[in-house]
């Protein structure tokens, strides 16, 4: 019998995941971290999203979010909690998110049944990332011990943010259990039409050299071709790569059920929809997510 769980768990991150990263696109994010003193957007970035993990270091952050060249990381951290303590940013998101779902999104947020709904499923999803879902996955693990909001929204934006994180230390684990480094990995996504070259470049600041012998390595594997273009074992490898991240992010839509499932990919997609349309989260992305609808 085939498994429909990993296949569901791709259509709700597809529908999730513009709601969670507006939350980094939003400009009330980054207003909200310059009012607490916090300089520049990537301070405010690693803050925020390392925040429910306490006042980490700079290694723990670069372990947990895999891609990002170190030198980045460590002019943000840990004199990021120098300007705020880890209290204080996770409350600045949250103001952000509000800030930025009112703004863009009013008309969806007007239907509170919808909202309450969707709130409802997401959290008794999220409430499943735990024990054995929580193992190896130190981002969802420190996102699900925070207290979810009571504002409807704010809790949906909480819940989804588990469930974001949970799949996506999945996918971490698969690369590195693939012996897939990071430039290795933005060039495996820009190769696949996943991402686009120049916003990875710009984003994670690797060097043309770290670029080139992430180039050299793949190639050297078999995966790549010089102009990098996918192989047939390159193509074989990324989508393996894909669909054992989603078998791994299944685990609470199994807990919620298929049909509700669905109900939540169904009741996230017009809000989903409404934060493309407003032009705040580019397409193509740095997280390599389809616009919703997508594949």
């Amino acid at each position: 019998m085939t498994d429909s769980f990993p296949t569901l768990a791709r259509h709700a991150w597809q529908a999730l995941e513009p709601v969670h990263i507006l939350s980094y696109f939003a400009p009330e994010t980054r207003e909200a971290t310059d009012a607490l003193g916090l300089k520049g957007y990537w301070m405010g970035y690693f803050g925020c999203r390392a925040a429910p993990m306490g006042a980490v270091s700079a290694g723990t952050v670069i372990a947990t979010f895999h891609n990002f060249n170190p030198a980045m990381v460590e002019r943000a951290v840990p004199d990021v909690w120098t300007y705020a303590t880890p209290e204080q940013l996770i409350e600045a998101r949250l103001t952000a998110i509000d800030g930025a779902l009112r703004r863009i999104a009013g008309d969806w947020l007007a239907d509170e049944a919808t909202v309450r709904r969707a709130a409802d499923l997401a959290l008794e999803a999220a409430a499943a990332v735990r024990g054995a879902e929580v193992s190896g996955r130190p981002l969802a693990a420190a996102n699900a011990a925070l207290t979810p909001p009571d504002v409807p929204h704010l809790a949906l934006w909480h819940a989804l943010t588990v469930l974001r994180e949970h799949r996506g230390d999945g996918h971490v684990a698969l690369l590195v259990a693939g012996e897939i480094g990071p430039v290795e990995a933005h060039i495996l996504s820009i190769s696949s039409g996943r991402s686009s070259a120049e916003l990875l470049r710009t984003a994670r600041k690797w060097s043309d050299d770290e670029w080139d012998a992430g180039v050299e390595n793949l190639v050297a594997q078999g995966l790549l071709r010089d102009d990098w273009t996918l192989t047939a074992e390159g193509t074989e490898a990324r989508e393996t790569l894909e669909d054992d991240t989603d078998r791994l992010a299944a685990g609470p839509y199994r807990v919620l059920g298929a049909e509700r499932t669905v109900e939540l990919t169904e009741l996230l997609t017009p809000l989903a929809r409404t934060i493309v349309a407003a032009g705040v989260v580019p397409f193509p992305n740095p997280v390599g997510v389809p616009a919703p609808g997508g594949e």
